[in-house]
C-alpha cells in the first residue's frame, strides 16, 4: 500500500478543468436565496410583532 504525497489544494484547483453551472444548479442557487431572504423579512417582523422590546 502506498502512503499518499501530501496535497497541495491550490495545485489541484489550477489543474481541473472550469465547469459552468448547470441550469438546475442556477435554480437551486436562485430558490435558496430567496427563501432566505424572504425568511429573515418574515422572522424579522414576527419578531417585531411578539418582542417589541427587541426592536428598539
Amino acid at each position: 500500500m502506498q502512503i499518499p504525497q501530501e496535497v497541495n489544494v491550490a495545485e489541484e484547483m489550477k489543474k481541473m478543468e472550469y465547469e459552468p453551472l448547470q441550469p438546475i444548479e442556477m435554480k437551486l442557487i436562485r430558490w435558496s436565496l430567496g427563501l432566505g431572504t424572504s425568511l429573515l423579512v418574515v422572522l424579522y417582523f414576527v419578531s417585531a410583532i411578539f418582542f417589541p422590546g427587541a426592536h428598539g
